[in-house]
């Protein structure tokens, strides 16, 4: 029989404990290091893949800029959307504006808005204004009896105020240019004309109310006068076209909400006045009486035209001329 030494024994007793608590754990830590190189090689591969595509995605990517409040128009800033006015109203004269109105903001309502100073006056032009009336009249002027006439017509007027436009369609092509305006007007008109007679057709005479009254002399001057003083507000309509430049064709049309109405006057001598309702010629200056029936009958008369003026509330604006928008 085959002898068994004790180291045999020994060694067949512990080397089996041994590779158990030795070589296994090695061949585990081996294989763990393994599978972490390898995790390691596929994250480097796919940080490096990353940075590849960001690469090449940064090549075709449109540029970023840093974010901003609001993108601005340059169009829109101040003082873009200027406008400046010249033309002429036959019921004020020289009229000029000033105003803003930008077509091109980005806002709904701002560009339908604007504002606008408006001022017009006969002063520069009423001379020129009042000799051409007068050239029309002719030398014979206006006749209001057998041998009196209306001559030498004086026109004058003024207004200033300030008007917020409307443009409903915005900057839609030609209707664009449409507005309806609203704001409030102050002015005047003054109208004067001389009443004059002479005896070449014949006796001056005249009636007021239910007298007759004639004139000693020659000739005779009087005057009529028209005064209106106005204030209130200002509706209407207008339109704008554009030409050229920036250039454009202005018209605007509306009423003033007047608060007064016009005046009237008539100034008539007293010298070499007679009194004839009875064919026998009195001279009014030398009876209390009949100078007191002519003042009534002259108030009457004006009071019958006042009449008619009071039922006149609009004071018409008509305006025509150039406009430049910058």
């Amino acid at each position: 029989m085959k002898k068994i030494s004790v180291i045999s024994v020994l060694a067949a007793l512990v080397l089996p404990a041994f590779a158990n608590e030795t070589v296994v754990p090695v061949e585990e830590k081996v294989v763990s290091e393994i599978a972490a190189v390898e995790q390691s090689e596929k994250t480097i591969s796919q940080q490096n893949e990353s940075a590849v595509v960001d690469q090449v995605a940064q090549q075709y990517e449109e540029p970023k800029f840093e974010k901003q409040e609001k993108a601005s128009n340059p169009k829109t800033r101040f003082p873009r959307g200027m406008q400046l006015g010249l033309g002429v109203s036959p019921t004020s004269g020289l009229n000029a504006f000033i105003g803003y109105n930008n077509k091109n903001f980005d806002s709904f309502w701002a560009k339908r808005f604007g504002v606008r100073f408006d001022f017009a006056t006969y002063s520069p032009i009423k001379n020129k204004l009042n000799s051409r009336i007068n050239s029309y009249i002719g030398d014979e002027g206006v006749e209001i009896e057998d041998t009196l006439k209306l001559d030498n017509v004086y026109i004058n007027a003024k207004h200033v105020g300030a008007m917020v436009d409307f443009y409903p369609f915005g900057n839609t092509w030609f209707l664009g240019g449409w507005r309806v305006s609203g704001g409030y007007m102050s002015g005047n008109l003054d109208v004067n004309a001389d009443i004059h007679g002479t005896k070449e057709l014949g006796r001056i005479e005249f009636e007021l109310g239910d007298r007759k009254y004639s004139y000693s002399g020659d000739e005779m001057h009087g005057k009529a006068i028209l005064n209106w003083k106005y204030s209130g507000p200002y509706v209407g309509t207008g339109f704008d076209l554009g030409l050229f430049w920036g250039i454009k064709i202005y018209m605007d049309a509306g009423v003033v909400f007047a608060d007064n109405h016009a005046k009237i006057d008539l100034n008539v001598p007293l010298d070499g006045l007679q009194d004839i309702t009875n064919d026998v010629p009195q001279n009014v200056v030398d009876f209390e009486d009949l100078k007191t029936q002519f003042e009534q009958a002259k108030t009457k008369e004006l009071s019958d035209a006042q009449k008619e003026l009071d039922k006149v509330d609009y004071y018409p604006l008509v305006k025509l001329g150039f406009m430049y928008r910058f």
